[in-house]
């Protein structure tokens, strides 16, 4: 009798554990809204939903790059510095060169895939580990960054080197990628183009199980090297998309613009990893990851908390979701 009641106890502890690990986040995010929503009315206006899906857009979109390259077991450090090129690179072509909007975000592009071809080789066929690999390139591509606008904001009627003014103008077309609703609507099509991709197609589920078992998936067919470069070459694209609604959003190019993103791009993927008990990187939970990271610097600045304590509150939700994400691939 008394083994009976400890077995009961024991399956019922599992299975709440199996609740917060799968309804973990989503639970999360409902109780912030509620919380912030009673200490300021305001926090759920439609106007201030729609600010937090517009500072959500951009780190959701740097973030599913990330989701990518762990599909594969990897890991690329480098998406915020490639998201600071790409801003760069796609407002001097308006400005210093008065190019049209397609050869400039085309360029921007462009310069992304250059690292992402980097990384790859030099992760793929010269066998770096990952993680060290991408910190130089984050490093190196900041270089190259700062290099290029000479440590300098970049901006329209921007002094030149020569003194003179710069007479390129940023299309106005361009500026409206950064504006609501179609900084969202970029958003939405990325999550769910990259949800189908990994979830519904063949490319997506041999991703999964190269990065499940490497050796498995050699044995199995599966071009493992093939699809480690596509992961890499993936994640710089998104970054630079990133990068360019960047740009389109605030019409300049600062220096270093898209390095803050790397935190909370990687935190919303890992929190993600928990999101309905996917267990492992996917694009709805990078997503979700990013809404309740988006909640919580929104909440957190009504409720008038000092802005250098926020990452302080980030840095815990990460810590937290790392925990529960592997307790549960341990146990």
């Amino acid at each position: 009798m008394a083994l009976s009641t400890t077995i009961d106890k024991q399956k019922k502890n599992f299975d709440l554990f199996n609740f917060l690990y799968k309804y973990g986040t989503l639970l999360t995010i409902v109780i912030l809204i509620i919380v912030f929503a009673i200490s300021n009315p305001t926090f759920i206006q439609s106007n201030n939903i729609i600010n937090i899906l517009r500072s959500i857009s951009i780190v959701t979109i740097i973030a599913i790059g990330i989701t990518i390259s762990l599909s594969v077991n990897g890991f690329d450090l480098s998406v915020g510095s490639v998201a600071s090129l790409s801003n760069a690179i796609v407002i001097s072509m308006f400005v210093w060169f008065s190019e049209n909007t397609t050869i400039a975000i085309f360029s921007a592009i462009a310069a992304a895939l250059i690292v992402g071809a980097f990384n790859a080789f030099m992760i793929v066929k010269v066998k770096i580990p990952d993680m060290l690999l991408t910190l130089a390139t984050m490093f190196i591509v900041q270089g190259i960054a700062l290099t290029y606008t000479r440590g300098a904001t970049v901006s329209q009627n921007m002094v030149m080197p020569d003194g003179t003014f710069s007479t390129g103008q940023i299309s106005p077309a361009f500026s409206k990628i950064g504006q609501v609703p179609w900084i969202i609507v970029i958003m939405i099509i990325v999550v769910i183009t990259v949800h189908i991709f990994l979830e519904f197609t063949k490319h997506g589920r041999y991703m999964y199980v190269i990065g499940g078992n490497q050796e498995a998936a050699r044995l199995s067919g599966i071009p493992v090297n093939k699809y480690k470069m596509i992961a890499y070459l993936l994640s710089a694209l998104f970054a630079a998309i990133g990068g360019i609604v960047l740009a389109s959003r605030v019409m300049t190019a600062e220096i270093g613009a898209g390095t803050p993103y790397l935190m909370d791009a990687v935190a919303a993927t890992f929190i993600g990893f928990a999101v309905l008990g996917a267990g492992k990187p996917n694009a709805l939970g990078t997503f979700f990851g990013a809404v309740l990271i988006g909640i919580l610097s929104n909440g957190l600045v009504m409720m008038s908390v000092p802005y250098y304590a926020m990452d302080i509150v980030k840095g815990t939700v990460l810590a937290f979701a790392l925990g529960l994400t592997y307790y549960k691939i341990k146990s």
